[in-house]
């Protein structure tokens, strides 16, 4: 019989926390002096993990490899893209296998689906067709939006997907943008109308009990440059006004997860020329402290051009923590590595008994990951 998500965390709470079970939903990290095993260490590591993986059948090595990783507690979950989909059933059966392997807390199970032209899951396929943002904001009313997102979002619950990456709130202040004005992933370039249209997105997917991250903080519209292959500075470009979305959706209880840009922005105080999602001068002086966002901070693609071209594995990792991204995201796209869990394990394992600092990032991270993963109930649909 399937335990219910609130029974598995409430075993968790209930286990001691120096046996080698894992430790209980607290944020609140552990003194400094107290003591963690390895085992236990790793578990809570392994809730910061997000990869990608290559295959779109249970048989595939691939699929075999991060469902074996999951039995083992070195992921928190997956990301779908298209290579990983040739059949809606398919998908369904992966994500059905990949529950069962991990056993306690549920996976993460994610994809970007935003409509548009940004669609893992398409027509082809079978899945329901979605307009871009752009369209969304310039064609429907909010609430006819948040209907059309439900139906979407249904879909996604159907197939075992609880998480979609998005909506995109960045506000369209470049329609030249490469990577978001040109390709309609914008809802519009005043604050309040994509906060609007972001709700939307956001309130359909909870009606369908699938969880969302508002992208990409602190704000991507107005760049000239993509990430995904390049460094991108947007000090000269980016306004204030970008950040209505985050401060009124995060107010009003609306960002189950925020995700972290690639971008420079020395317009943030503290922040120079570091990567939004290597900055803590961003992720915990403006997120964290200034506008109160106390959910989970997840990272854009590690692998894009704009870190991995610039910072080797080690350095990638251990500034994504330290800078309070809580999951680390690995979409292993161009170049697949089925190692990536381990490799983060070892390596954070090792340096936090030499860092109290980032043991305690890695208990808070842990903390907000169950925190979030509660919120996960059974697929609606099958009910």
């Amino acid at each position: 019989m399937k335990r219910t998500v609130n029974a598995i965390l409430l075993a968790l709470l209930l286990l001691p926390i120096s046996s080698g079970s894992a430790p209980g939903m607290e944020e609140k990290p552990r003194p400094q002096g107290s003591k963690i095993g390895d085992d236990l260490l790793r578990r809570m590591i392994g809730q910061m993990v997000m990869v990608g993986f290559v295959g779109n059948k249970q048989r595939d090595g691939g699929f075999q490899t991060v469902a074996q990783q999951a039995g083992k507690g070195r992921l928190t979950g997956v990301l779908y893209l298209g290579r990983n989909i040739r059949t809606l059933d398919g998908v369904k059966a992966m994500n059905e296998a990949l529950q069962a392997a991990a056993g306690g807390l549920p996976l993460l199970v994610a994809v970007d689906q935003e409509g548009g032209r940004i669609e893992r899951l398409t027509k082809a396929v079978g899945f329901r067709e979605m307009p871009s943002a752009a369209s969304v904001a310039q064609s429907m009313t909010p609430q006819e939006a948040q209907a059309t997102y439900k139906l979407m979002a249904m879909q996604l619950a159907g197939l075992g997907i609880n998480l979609n990456l998005g909506p995109v709130v960045d506000l369209n202040t470049n329609p030249n943008n490469p990577i978001i004005g040109r390709l309609g992933r914008s809802f519009s370039a005043d604050g309040e109308k994509a906060t609007e249209y972001g709700r939307a997105f956001v309130k359909g997917h909870r009606q369908a009990g699938v969880l969302t991250a508002l992208k990409h903080f602190p704000g991507h519209g107005s760049s000239v440059g993509d990430t995904h292959k390049e460094v991108v500075d947007v000090s000269e470009t980016w306004k204030e006004s970008e950040l209505v979305p985050y401060e009124q959706l995060i107010d009003s209880g609306d960002a189950d997860i925020v995700m972290s840009a690639h971008v420079i922005n020395r317009n943030i105080p503290g922040a120079e020329s570091t990567p939004a999602s290597m900055s803590p001068a961003t992720l915990v002086g403006l997120l964290r402290k200034k506008l109160r966002f106390k959910g989970v901070i997840i990272s854009d693609d590690l692998q894009m051009g704009a870190i991995a071209g610039t910072m080797g594995f080690d350095d990638t990792v251990l500034h994504a923590v330290m800078a309070g991204n809580d999951i680390l995201v690995f979409a292993n796209d161009k170049h697949p590595d089925p190692t990536i869990p381990d490799r983060v394990s070892d390596l954070l394992v090792v340096e936090a008994h030499e860092n109290p600092a980032l043991m305690i990032r890695i208990q808070e991270s842990y903390g907000r990951v169950v925190r979030l993963k509660s919120k996960i109930e059974p697929n609606p649909m099958s009910r």
